[in-house]
């Protein structure tokens, strides 16, 4: 495990702090660079955001996909929990608590912006991040790379119909060609360059040592990633500075449903898991990724639909803040408990 993924918390910990402190601080810098947009999308966060998602498109492998068939549960229940229920529970939780449980204490408009944060997040499962938690729970890294180009590829599709559909249960205008601009410039495009990457990299000669010339790319670009990854949350935290000041008790209130879904969503999809007999090492990885968010693209889009400063931002910002200690948390608690599971010492391309 490199610095980065065994620091994590510490680094994240400390591009808040920085972020809130450049928000306080330098204001009239965060606002410039706020206004630095073209097409409702802001040029600097989507600049950071290719950063960190280009290296992870890298490992998107479309003839991976063939091999899952051999051993499909694993993936057809991550399916199941990204897809079917995910979306659709965090929507419920956010109706549930801000037209209802908070509805006293928050303004109607602020709700609704809360609500489509959190559909936002709900509807974009973790990508990058979770190779990071499937190498912590000793997951088969063949599997979950299937589990994730699979997951890439249906988002590319899926994600602005369920967002879009899910948005409509707020008082907000959805502006449809936002939300698809957004899905092209933040999954599409990323991934066609990681596929064309692969294609020129891979085109003659032996597979295995191009296959490892792809590798040897995505591991030069990954401090950059880890740099992109830590300026994005910088950004973002210094643009809601003010209001995570001002207002904690809404960060209190908009943490509150994102963690009953994080731990919920992740129960459902682990001992839905020991249900099935999956091996721990696909039955980890396949709860981390329900439980965890590609909350890149959610802040993107969520900046790109409502502005820097909505309400909608702040909620993915929220998710942000809560992600890693969760993580951390259900990491811990899955290996503690992989006695639960059966194990094999099949090989991960016999598994994949």
């Amino acid at each position: 495990m490199g610095l980065f993924e065994k620091y994590l918390s510490v680094w994240v910990a400390l591009a808040i702090g920085a972020g809130v402190l450049l928000g306080t601080a330098a204001p009239e810098l965060v606002q410039q660079i706020a206004k630095l947009e073209f097409a409702s999308v802001n040029l600097v966060v989507a600049a950071l955001i290719w950063v960190m998602i280009y290296p992870m498109m890298l490992k998107v492998v479309p003839r991976a996909i063939a091999k899952v068939g051999r051993r499909p549960k694993g993936l057809i229940l991550t399916l199941v929990i990204n897809w079917l229920i995910k979306p659709f529970t965090m929507a419920g939780l956010a109706i549930l608590f801000f037209k209802f449980v908070f509805a006293p204490y928050v303004p109607a408009d602020d709700a609704a912006h809360y609500i489509a944060g959190m559909i936002l997040l709900g509807v974009a499962p973790c990508t990058a991040m979770v190779f990071v938690w499937s190498n912590l729970t000793k997951g088969d890294p063949a599997y979950t790379l299937v589990q994730v180009t699979i997951n890439d590829l249906i988002l590319v599709f899926a994600f602005a119909p369920i967002a879009g559909l899910l948005l409509g249960v707020t008082d907000l205008f959805v502006p449809w060609d936002t939300l698809v601009l957004s899905v092209a410039i933040f999954v599409v495009l990323p991934l066609m360059a990681g596929l064309l990457t692969r294609y020129l990299k891979l085109r003659g000669g032996d597979p295995e040592s191009k296959e490892k010339a792809v590798d040897a790319i995505a591991a030069r670009l990954k401090p950059f990633s880890i740099l992109g990854l830590l300026l994005t949350i910088v950004l973002l935290f210094s643009f809601q500075a003010e209001t995570l000041l001002d207002q904690p008790l809404r960060v209190v209130m908009i943490a509150t449903p994102l963690l009953i879904q994080g731990y919920g969503i992740f129960f459902i999809a682990y001992f839905a898991a020991r249900l099935l007999k999956l091996e721990y090492k696909v039955a980890a990885p396949a709860a981390m990724i329900g439980t965890s968010n590609f909350f890149e693209l959610a802040v993107a889009v969520a900046i790109s639909l409502f502005g820097l400063a909505s309400g909608a931002a702040l909620a993915t910002v929220v998710g942000v803040l809560i992600e890693v200690p969760v993580m951390l948390s259900l990491v811990a608690f899955a290996n503690r408990t992989q006695h639960w599971f059966p194990s094999t010492q099949k090989s991960a391309g016999e598994q994949a």
